[in-house]
């Protein structure tokens, strides 16, 4: 049995394919849920027709209708996310969802009318009263909000007996009391979806490993090609063509071209460090300017405490923690690079409409030790499914 409170599933609010609050949702033959543009795109690219969760085929295109029941939930779910964040707890606690302060207006006016010409036979109002008694008593509140219309204001067979009445407003007030815990929970749910987006995010983790030879002379690297940080002197390397030889930049091994995903490096104890995606074939052998324009991608601490996004032009972050371990999430074909503080299970920043033409990298800048302030690695961490 359900808790007093209603427990909604964090996956509900969610598409699968584009990471976000469902637009317009659909539910497959599976019983899967996608944004209807979502799902239709995925199979216009596809030459089988298959669920991209479960992998179900199907013989033929299903033909798709948008669940409402579930569009008027995600509905209630975005009014609340939009809502000033400045607005205390308290205050929020007491303004109703706007759709379904709508309907309790429309129970109100319609109860109203039953009371004055509702005529039925006692049995059935005895019946009726006995059902709406179990119906209060339920725990599942998404039931309640539902079978309520259905089992109040269906007109029974009427008699002239208008010395009865009903009175609704025991019965409003029950669904009011049932709003008000939806509210509070979509309050809570809200609160962790960025949570839950990286929770997403992770399942595209891929093995990072660092690649020696695009590594500048006095970056050192681990055995393991996990961790790089910057030794005191240039150490004697070939300078082949792959080698950054003017910033201290290490690449990751395996580059790119299409597809999601994501993974997380430490950055704990470092005063400044770089890191994002670079295209396989930015200039290696002299300035690389940190900008989407030159085919970068990055994300710069300076300073201790300063936070940059190297877009075009350059964005200032002010964060309210400083990040021990940043996330880097990449997908291809929407043209996305975004950043997350693991521990905060926050995000930072994105940079979205990108035109990704080549391969992408992972890129790595440790920068200079600084007299030791700054001579922790940065490392590459593996990536904790559970959160």
């Amino acid at each position: 049995m359900a808790s007093s409170s209603i427990l909604l599933s964090e996956e509900q609010f969610l598409c699968s394919i584009c990471l976000d609050v469902f637009t317009e949702p659909v539910t497959t033959s599976c019983g899967h849920n996608f944004c209807i543009d979502c799902i239709t795109k995925y199979w216009n690219s596809k030459d089988l027709c298959h669920c991209p969760l479960c992998k179900e085929k199907f013989s033929k295109r299903p033909k798709l209708r948008v669940n409402t029941m579930l569009r008027e939930v995600v509905g209630n779910f975005k009014s609340l996310r939009d809502r000033d964040k400045d607005e205390s707890p308290a205050k929020l606690g007491k303004v109703p969802c706007d759709v379904i302060e709508e309907k309790l207006k429309a129970v109100e006016r319609q109860a109203e009318g039953i009371i004055e010409d509702l005529e039925q036979e006692i049995t059935e109002l005895k019946r009726r009263s006995t059902d709406l008694k179990q119906l209060s008593q339920t725990e599942d509140h998404l039931q309640l909000l539902q079978n309520f219309p259905s089992l109040v204001f269906t007109p029974p067979p009427t008699k002239n007996w208008s010395e009865i009445s009903v009175h609704s407003d025991l019965c409003v007030g029950t669904v009011r009391r049932a709003v008000s815990q939806l509210e509070e929970t979509l309050n809570k749910e809200m609160e962790n979806l960025p949570d839950v987006k990286l929770k997403r995010i992770q399942q595209y983790a891929v093995d990072v490993t660092l690649d020696p030879d695009t590594a500048h002379p006095k970056l050192i690297l681990s055995k393991d090609g996990k961790q790089v940080r910057c030794g005191d002197t240039e150490q004697n390397l070939p300078d082949i063509p792959k080698r950054f030889n003017h910033y201290l930049i290490v690449l990751g091994k395996d580059g790119f071209s299409s597809g999601r995903f994501y993974y997380e490096v430490t950055v704990k104890g470092k005063a400044r460090w770089t890191l994002g995606l670079v295209r396989e074939s930015t200039d290696r052998k002299g300035y690389v300017s940190p900008s989407p324009e030159y085919g970068v991608w990055t994300l710069v601490l300076t300073d201790g405490n300063q936070y940059t996004a190297c877009s075009s032009p350059q964005v200032i972050l002010f964060l309210r923690k400083k990040p021990q371990k940043v996330g880097v999430f990449v997908d291809y074909e929407e043209g996305l690079v975004s950043f997350y503080d693991v521990e905060a299970r926050s995000h930072i920043y994105s940079f979205t409409g990108c035109t990704f033409k080549d391969k992408l990298f992972p890129f790595f800048v440790p920068c200079n030790n600084d007299d030791g302030k700054n001579s922790a690695p940065l490392i590459i961490s593996p990536v904790n499914h559970t959160g």
